[in-house]
């Protein structure tokens, strides 16, 4: 009988991946459905400003949602962040944040939902951090 290393290679990995995707804890925020309306916002972040970038996002931003409403920490779940693997050819990474879905009347304002979360003077500091790291955001 003849072998074939691929499917052995690949066929059990499928396999393993496509029942986490069907479990429901795999899946932990609703996701867009027909007639939803989804975003995708992508952010150019500068060379070596990664890891501020980074936990601007993580430590500064998603991780204070709980001090929102529970409309603007929706907002939040049903945000995903997509990180880069490699650079860009000018040395940049590009993040990708996907709204799946948007939350109808929602607030998707950094500035705004940061100085809801600090207040003002708190707020633009933090908000320096994440301009000084960002080349623009990419639409």
């Amino acid at each position: 009988m003849k072998s074939f290393p691929f499917c052995r290679a690949f066929v059990l990995p499928f396999c393993i991946l496509l029942c986490l995707a069907s479990s429901e804890s795999f899946s932990q925020a609703k996701r867009a459905a027909a007639k939803d309306t989804v975003w995708i916002y992508i952010t150019k972040v500068k060379p070596g400003k990664q890891a501020d970038f980074e936990k601007f996002v993580h430590e500064i931003f998603f991780d204070k949602a709980s001090k929102l409403s529970a409309k603007e920490q929706r907002v939040f779940k049903q945000t995903r962040v997509l990180h880069p693997i490699k650079a860009e050819s000018d040395g940049s990474y590009n993040y990708c944040f996907l709204m799946d879905p948007t939350v109808p009347g929602g607030d998707y304002d950094i500035e705004s939902l940061m100085k809801k979360i600090y207040g003002a003077a708190e707020a633009e500091k933090y908000l320096k951090m994440y301009n000084d790291a960002v080349i623009r955001p990419v639409i």
